[in-house]
């Protein structure tokens, strides 16, 4: 019985991941957030690029005036962090300095959301497009959810080929850790650990 369930709850999260994912709900709104992903040497990853690059065309699309870049950088980083990278990335794109709030404290998508949340209080953003790779904003927009904002997912385009493994790995990352999240173990170790192997 308690496989059976275990079972019935991994399908229907992987369902909604590929609902999320498959769909971008993009429209006119306050603000678009790009949370965040690793950065080399002042350089975006090659993921982190393309959430930035999507980020980029929804702007110039008109889809909101403002583009938030969201991440912080460890000890090793050398005082880079993934926001200020972002933000460096959209001024050399020609995104006016006026236009970018760059968040440079989190750590982990749930930080990430809490910080956006206390962004769009401090700023007046009522609805947000948020920007990331597609099978990381099913768990996005519940966590968004859960700080109260209104948010439009609009995943990044693919890069290339992704192996099996690799894919495997994606989702098994998004269910254990959105299970954690369903199971309020969000300030233990373990979603902590989940949360902070996010994507290069």
């Amino acid at each position: 019985m308690a496989l059976l369930m275990v079972l019935g709850w991994t399908v229907w999260v992987v369902h909604r991941i590929n609902q999320v994912a498959s769909e971008d709900q993009a429209q006119p709104a306050d603000a678009i957030a790009v949370f965040g992903a690793a950065e080399y040497s002042g350089r975006p990853s090659p993921v982190y690029h393309a959430r930035l690059d999507h980020a980029v065309a929804l702007y110039q699309r008109q889809m909101a005036p403002v583009i938030v870049t969201l991440g912080g950088g460890s000890d090793r980083d050398s005082g880079r962090t993934e926001g200020g990278v972002g933000r460096d990335y959209l001024l050399a794109e020609g995104v006016p300095y006026a236009a970018i709030v760059a968040e440079t404290d989190s750590f982990t998508t749930s930080q990430q959301a809490k910080r956006l949340a206390e962004i769009a209080r401090q700023r007046n953003f009522h609805h947000l497009i948020v920007v990331s790779d597609p099978t990381h904003l099913f768990r996005i927009e519940a966590l968004c959810e859960l700080n109260g904002l209104d948010v439009y997912t609009s995943p990044r385009a693919a890069l290339g080929h992704i192996d099996s493994y690799d894919l495997a790995m994606r989702y098994a990352h998004e269910i254990l850790s959105y299970t954690a999240l369903r199971l309020r173990l969000e300030d233990s170790w373990l979603h902590r650990w989940f949360d902070g192997k996010g994507d290069d």
